[in-house]
């Protein structure tokens, strides 16, 4: 590991943009189909591994949610989470606001109870073990009826002290934010916080941004990178303070490029910007990972990898006394690390 590698991976950052599905490893897939008894079609790890290809977000989503049917007890949520957040703490994250996707769970006949429990057991064992701290952000799947999104949040309702927010997310073509519009405006009242997903070059990108930002209201923008098209859009979301979560390496899955141009020329523009991992499982790199891929593709300085890391604490939904806390930690540790990082990245 390189002296850069090394103060990437210790840099304290916030990871924004996080599906807990899409951090179920082949190794764990396979030992949860065992535990419950599931006859996979792959009979070894290796097998498992070569189904985890795609190359664009349909065939990808037509990996990722037959996948989730190894999820059955709380122990499977609970390892499943507690796997995740392990290997973030080992990348420097902090702190973690992470998606769930409970229709895709109790369409299939999961309690919604289960997933949470499942869940919620792993983050207060994480935080007692090593310090991590973690929130989680309902999603809705855009490809089922709004009808279905708002049952969906009706029962969340009893667990609202454990859910910050919610989302929406999976297939976008025709699925518009204004399709739950009553639905996230109920979760405005309700007291969650709001994001979504406005995937990257989908057939109305700018249409689904304008939507977020001025029907819908929402307090962050997941991907959304596409706004660099629209300089009016641009300008609406720096006066709200929108932050983006970014993804460049899943980007370069689903599609041919890693959207640096548009990350950096975000940045350029005063944005604030985070880098985070997606689905790490299946695109294969965790979050420090990303911000090596950034660095390297987009040519990326000591100065603005640390100006990413204080990124991910501002946009997070963290309280302001905590967000200055991780951002002395911050401090301190470039003003520790930066001189052998700062000569490697140099060479």
């Amino acid at each position: 590991m390189s002296d850069l590698d090394a103060f990437v991976r210790g840099l304290p950052k916030a990871e924004l943009h996080l599906h807990l599905e899409g951090t179920l490893e082949p190794e764990l897939k396979f030992r949860l189909a065992q535990r419950n008894g599931i006859e996979l079609a792959e009979k070894t790890v290796d097998e498992v591994k070569q189904t985890y290809r795609f190359h664009d977000l349909t065939s990808f989503l037509q990996v990722y949610y037959p996948a989730m049917r190894v999820l059955l007890e709380p122990a499977d949520f609970h390892d499943l989470a507690f796997d995740y957040l392990t290997r973030a703490h080992a990348q420097g994250i902090r702190h973690v606001e992470m998606f769930f996707d409970p229709q895709a769970h109790t369409g299939r006949g999961v309690p919604f109870a289960t997933v949470l429990d499942g869940y919620r057991s792993a983050i207060v064992r994480a935080r007692r073990e090593f310090g991590i701290s973690a929130e989680l952000i309902l999603c809705f799947l855009r490809d089922h009826s709004a009808e279905y999104a708002m049952a969906t949040l009706l029962e969340a309702l009893p667990y609202r002290d454990w859910i910050i927010g919610v989302g929406l997310d999976s297939d976008e073509r025709g699925n518009p934010p204004s399709k739950f519009a009553a639905v996230f405006a109920r979760a405005r009242r309700e007291g969650f916080l709001l994001t979504m997903h406005c995937d990257i070059d989908q057939p109305d990108s700018i249409e689904h941004i304008r939507q977020a930002l001025e029907d819908i209201g929402v307090d962050r923008l997941d991907h959304g990178t596409n706004i660099v098209a629209d300089d009016r859009l641009v300008e609406l979301a720096k006066a709200k303070g929108i932050a983006f979560t970014c993804c460049p390496v899943s980007n370069s899955f689903v599609t041919s490029q890693m959207k640096s141009d548009e990350i950096v020329g975000l940045l350029a523009r005063g944005l604030t910007v985070t880098v985070n991992s997606d689905d790490p499982a299946y695109f294969g790199a965790y979050a420090a990972d990303n911000y090596l891929a950034l660095a390297e593709h987009a040519g990326l300085d000591l100065d603005q990898l640390v100006a990413l890391a204080k990124n991910s604490f501002r946009a997070s939904w963290i309280t302001p006394a905590r967000l200055d806390l991780f951002l002395r930690e911050i401090d301190d540790y470039v003003a520790a690390n930066r001189y052998g990082a700062e000569a490697r990245a140099q060479d």
